[in-house]
C-alpha cells in the first residue's frame, strides 16, 4: 500500500491547483479519477460550452447587422461546430496526464472510494493519505418523476453529432438559458419548462425580465410555473407531462435535456467508511473547508459547495485547502466579488449583493437602474437588450452590487467585481479613464 501526503479525488480545476501547490511544497501527491482527466470545466462545462456559443455569437451578430451594412445568410453547421469544440477538449486528458507525470504526481484511473478514515481504493490500488482532498465536482440532481431516465445531461448535449429539431429543457437555470439560445440559433425549436415563476433565479429579476424579450424574439418558448411530472417515449418522440397553472398538459419533443440543477458528486465515495459527515447531500465542512468529522479530509470546488459553483471559485478553494494542509487551519475562503455570467446572447452578469440583500444590509442604499438600448455600446451592434442596475452604499461610497445584461456584460462585470473585492468606491471608478469606445467606458454612466 502506497502512502501519500495528499490524495486528490478528481482531476478538474480544484484538483489540479491543489495537487500543484502541495507538490511544489515537496510533498507526495496522488490523483484519482474514473473519468477522462481534466474535469468538468475543461471537458464538459464552461470551456467547451463557450466554444459552441461562439458559433451562435457569429450568427446572432450577422442577423442583427442585416440591413445595417451586412447582407447574406449564415447558418450553423452543427457537426462542424462540435468538431471545433473537440479540437479543444480531445487533447485535454492526455495533456493533463502528461502534466501530472512531469511534476511527479502519481495518477490513478478508477472509481475512488474510501475504505477507511485515511485509505482510498482506486480500482485495484489501495492508497493511504495523510490528507485527502475531495474535488469530484458536481453531477445533475436526481429527478424523481417517472421517465426521468429519458433525460440527457448537458454533457451528452455537447457531444451530439446531430441537433434534433425539437428540444425540451427541463429546468430554467444556466443550462436551459444558455443551451436554448445556442440551439435555437442553430435551427432547433426549444421549449423551456421551468417550475419557478421565472428563469435564472440567481440573477436580478429586472435584468432577467429584459433578457426574456430576447428569448421571445428568437423563438424560445419559455413556460414558467410548469412542473414536469413524467416523461414517456412514444414512437419517435418524447411526451413530457406537465402540471401547469391551468392544469395538465403534454409537450412533445425529439430530445429532453436535464437543466434542473446540479449537486455535489459524492454519492459513490462511500464517505461513511471514512467517517466523513454528510447532511442533505452535502459534505459537512468547517470554515477552513475541512470535514467536521474527519480532520484529514478537505474539499474544494463544487464538491465542497461552500461558494458559488464556478471555476474560479474551485481554484480559490483549492488554494485555501492546500494552504491549510501545509500550514494548519489558517486560511478561509473569501467569496466577495465573485462574478456570475449566463452566456446567453446577449449575456447577463451579476456580482455582489442582490437588491433585496442590499436593502436588508445597507442603511443608505442608492440604486441606479435603466434599460439603455440607445447607448452607443448597444447601437453599434444593433442590440436592443442592454440594461444595468448598480447598488451603492451611500455612507461609504462603495459599490456593493452590479447587475448587467447586454453586449460585453460578461467582460464589464469583472471591473465591478474588482471594485467590490478591493473596496473601490464610485469615485475610484468614475475617475478611471477607460478605453473608448468600449463596454467598460459605460461604467461611469452606470454609477
Amino acid at each position: 500500500m502506497d502512502t501519500y501526503d495528499l490524495i486528490v479525488i478528481g482531476t478538474g480545476t480544484a484538483a489540479q491547483v491543489a495537487a500543484s501547490v502541495i507538490r511544489k511544497a515537496g510533498r507526495s501527491v496522488a490523483v484519482i479519477d474514473h473519468r477522462p482527466f481534466g474535469g468538468t470545466c475543461a471537458l464538459r462545462g464552461c470551456d467547451p460550452k463557450k466554444m459552441l456559443v461562439s458559433g451562435a455569437e457569429a450568427i446572432d451578430l450577422a442577423r442583427r447587422m442585416r440591413s445595417h451594412g451586412v447582407s447574406g445568410d449564415l447558418h450553423i453547421d452543427w457537426k462542424d461546430l462540435i468538431s471545433f469544440k473537440r479540437s479543444f477538449t480531445d487533447p485535454v486528458p492526455r495533456r493533463r496526464e502528461e502534466d501530472f507525470a512531469k511534476h511527479g504526481i502519481d495518477a490513478f484511473h478508477g472509481l475512488a472510494r474510501f475504505i477507511g478514515p485515511d485509505r482510498v481504493a482506486a480500482g485495484d490500488h489501495i492508497l493511504r493519505g495523510r490528507h485527502v482532498l475531495i474535488a469530484t465536482g458536481a453531477r445533475p440532481a436526481v429527478l424523481g418523476f417517472p421517465g426521468a431516465g429519458h433525460l440527457i445531461t448537458s454533457d451528452t448535449f455537447m457531444e451530439l453529432e446531430r441537433l434534433p429539431g425539437r428540444i425540451v429543457m427541463v429546468g430554467g437555470g444556466y443550462i436551459a438559458a444558455e443551451f436554448s439560445h445556442l440551439a435555437t440559433r442553430a435551427g432547433a425549436q426549444v421549449t423551456v419548462l421551468q417550475r419557478a415563476a421565472r428563469m435564472l433565479l440567481a440573477f436580478d429579476a429586472d435584468v432577467v425580465g429584459w433578457l426574456m424579450e430576447k428569448f421571445a424574439e428568437i423563438g424560445v418558448d419559455v413556460r414558467t410555473g410548469n412542473a414536469v411530472t413524467a416523461i414517456e417515449r412514444s414512437s419517435d418522440e418524447y411526451r413530457v407531462h406537465v402540471q401547469t397553472p391551468d392544469g395538465e398538459a403534454i409537450v412533445t419533443g425529439d430530445l429532453v435535456v436535464h437543466a434542473a440543477g446540479r449537486v455535489p458528486d459524492i454519492t459513490e465515495l462511500d464517505l461513511s467508511a471514512a467517517n466523513v459527515a454528510v447532511a442533505g447531500g452535502r459534505l459537512q465542512l468547517n470554515d477552513f473547508l475541512q470535514s467536521v468529522s474527519n480532520p484529514i479530509v478537505y474539499a474544494a470546488g463544487d464538491a465542497a459547495a461552500k461558494g458559488p459553483p464556478l471555476t474560479p471559485v474551485s481554484s480559490h478553494d483549492a488554494k485555501v485547502a492546500a494552504g491549510n494542509i501545509l500550514e494548519g487551519n489558517r486560511h478561509k475562503p473569501d467569496y466577495r466579488g465573485v462574478p456570475s455570467v449566463a452566456f446567453t446572447l446577449p449575456p447577463a452578469a451579476a456580482v455582489g449583493l442582490s437588491e433585496s440583500a442590499a436593502r436588508a444590509q445597507t442603511l443608505k442604499l442608492r440604486i441606479k437602474s435603466a434599460r439603455v438600448p440607445y447607448w452607443y455600446t448597444a447601437r453599434r451592434v444593433a442590440e436592443p437588450v442592454y440594461g444595468y442596475k448598480t447598488l451603492v452604499d451611500e455612507d461609504s461610497g462603495r459599490i456593493i452590487g452590479a447587475h448587467l445584461v447586454g453586449p460585453y456584460a460578461d467582460e464589464v462585470i469583472n471591473l465591478f467585481a474588482l471594485a467590490i473585492r478591493h473596496d473601490l468606491s464610485v469615485r475610484d471608478l468614475k475617475s478611471t479613464i477607460f478605453g473608448y469606445p468600449t463596454g467598460a467606458s459605460d461604467i461611469g454612466y452606470m454609477l
